[in-house]
């Protein structure tokens, strides 16, 4: 077992796509952590999810034996939805590589991971890679790395994660410059949990990083925040598969299991310490994540809800940032509310509850969490738009704005601006980075980025710029409830919450889609979109004509005029008794606009 002085803890952080899966491929086959038979392309993102979209998603940890150093490595996203992974891999580290591409140079996301490596004071060391392609400017990247975040450009390392080159020289450098873990073994023990995931056969297995003491099979331990005791079972390394050991010491990095089968009981952040010699202090845990984006989960099928209840209780356990509380809906019967960091972060949760729990799910349309103020002084926050109080209540409502960093080059700044003032963005600020790359620093409303904003961006910039985003304060807006009301029966699930100029566009839009969903009736169906209950737009889906005339094939006129006359008083009969039924396969085409 490696003394603590021969530890190294670490993460590898960087923006979406520049190498940080493949850098962690060439650790392992480096350090021979896999057989060579076993390895494939990102090793260490496990999850099918993450190899079909070529991204990572959640945080991974490793254990590495390199010359006579043990590395723990975290391997961590780098979308913007994914930040607080990030920040909890570097709560258990010393150090980071901040890795960087040759051709692209520094982007939003990695000036966030940058700053927050530097607020939890770890030693950066700046990576550039990808200096096999043939447009690598390593040099430059280098110097704008100095200049955009103060790290000295003659640190920077060049390297190809893809073939190899530089790389030993990089562990070389690791050992080297990043610091051994502080601790002592013989203090009482502290250990944050940093990850858990759910073993359906031994329960919670919890991922920890020691700082002090030690911990092994049967020792009675306690978690600081929740209070619940458990006994240790099983202790070991991440290999990257789990090898049980002996014990684990302070600066390791491991995990245990405890037969915790109430999951909700190991809270990510929590300080780990032995019943019988406490420590007096927690360690600093996490900030819990503020969930940006709303929207309602429900079963098609509705014996399937005790089953979505289980599956996000057990997904929450390895993804903390998703946050959930049963709903009801008239149109969708009963689901649950959930909280996402974005947009990419609810499709990748609806999409791992779908394959790993076989659940056929209906997302309704996401929305921001606004703060309403009432005219009786109380102040409410409302996430679902169909529980919003009456107009007549209402003082006035308060929207999220956030401060994001775009960083173009600079022959794209004219579209960024451009649609950044379509979705009512204020400029804040303007720098270059470099002779062809500028920041641009943006005041924004949520809701207006989180649907095709990105996308948007991506398309007007033939992909070169980067977003990255954090939220601001809270800001008083002109908005307004749209309603869409069908036969004059309000839905609740299509409400939205929008600002009053687009409003019109909005539910203009919404009733010539479900104009289009909706199956034909024996009666006249009037579909409005209203604003705080005040139409503002109207479609007709026409009345099925049944042919009353076919079995009269002969007589008088005054027949056939006595059988449409009957057909209509039954038709006004309908119209007053009859009650549309919105078939499922509408919700789920109206949710995609």
């Amino acid at each position: 077992m490696a003394g603590i002085r021969n530890i190294r803890n670490f993460a590898i952080i960087a923006h979406i796509d520049h190498g940080k899966s493949t850098l962690a491929d060439r650790f392992l086959e480096i350090c021979r952590a896999v057989p060579e038979r076993e390895l494939v392309e990102q090793y260490l993102d496990q999850l099918e999810i993450e190899r079909e979209r070529g991204i990572t998603i959640k945080a991974q940890a490793v254990r590495l034996n390199y010359q006579n150093y043990v590395l723990n490595l975290i391997d961590t996203p780098g979308h913007v939805d994914f930040t607080y992974e990030v920040s909890r891999a570097l709560a258990a580290c010393e150090g980071a590589l901040l890795v960087v591409d040759a051709t692209q140079g520094v982007e939003a996301q990695t000036v966030a991971n940058a700053l927050l490596a530097m607020e939890n004071d770890l030693k950066i060391l700046p990576v550039v890679n990808k200096i096999d392609l043939p447009n690598a400017e390593p040099d430059r990247v280098a110097r704008e790395i100095e200049e955009s975040l103060g790290l000295p450009a003659e640190e920077a390392i060049f390297v190809s994660a893809k073939t190899g080159e530089n790389v030993d020289r990089l562990l070389q450098k690791l050992v080297e410059k990043i610091p051994p873990p502080q601790g002592n073994p013989g203090l009482p023990l502290r250990a944050l949990i940093f990850d858990s995931f759910y073993n359906p056969y031994r329960g919670a297995v919890v991922l920890i990083r020691l700082f002090d003491g030690l911990i092994k099979p049967g020792m009675e331990i306690k978690l600081m925040g929740e209070g619940s005791e458990f006994i240790v079972d099983e202790v070991g390394y991440l290999l990257p598969k789990l090898v049980s050991q002996p014990e684990l010491k302070a600066g390791e990095v491991g995990y245990l299991m405890a037969n915790i089968k109430n999951i909700s009981q190991t809270r990510i952040g929590d300080t780990l310490t032995e019943v019988k010699r406490q420590a007096i202090k927690p360690l600093p845990g996490y900030k819990r994540p503020k969930p940006l984006v709303f929207s309602g989960l429900y079963p098609l099928a509705p014996k399937d809800y005790e089953k979505l209840r289980d599956s996000l209780a057990k997904l929450a356990l390895n993804d903390p940032s998703l946050q959930y509380q049963p709903e009801t809906s008239a149109a969708l019967g009963f689901g649950f509310r959930c909280g996402f960091l974005g947009l990419l972060h609810m499709e990748i949760v609806k999409e791992r509850l779908e394959r790993e729990f076989a659940l056929e799910l209906l997302a309704t349309a996401p929305n921001v969490a606004y703060l309403v103020k009432l005219k009786n002084g109380e102040r409410i926050e409302v996430n679902n738009p169909a529980k919003f109080p009456p107009l007549g209540e209402v003082e006035s409502i308060e929207e999220p704005y956030v401060t994001a960093v775009i960083i173009t080059p600079k022959e794209y700044i004219g579209q960024v601006m451009e649609i950044s003032t379509e979705r009512r963005g204020e400029q804040l600020s303007l720098q270059f980075l470099s002779a062809n790359r500028a920041e641009l620093k943006y005041s924004f409303p949520l809701a207006e980025i989180i649907f095709d904003f990105y996308d948007l961006l991506k398309s007007r910039t033939r992909g070169y710029a980067s977003f990255d985003y954090e939220l601001a304060d809270y800001r008083q807006s002109d908005l307004v409830k749209l309603e869409v009301l069908i036969a004059g029966e309000p839905i609740d699930a299509l409400s939205l919450i929008v600002h009053r100029d687009k409003a019109y566009y909005r539910g203009r839009e919404l009733v010539n889609k479900l104009k289009s969903l909706i199956p034909r009736q024996l009666f006249d169906v009037p579909v409005q979109a209203a604003i705080w209950g005040k139409p503002i737009a109207r479609e007709t889906i026409k009345a099925l004509r049944k042919d009353v005339l076919a079995k009269c094939y002969g007589g008088d006129v005054t027949r056939k005029r006595k059988l449409i006359e009957k057909q209509k008083l039954g038709k006004k009969k309908l119209k007053q008794l009859g009650r549309v039924e919105v078939p499922q396969e509408a919700f789920i085409e109206i949710l995609k606009v």
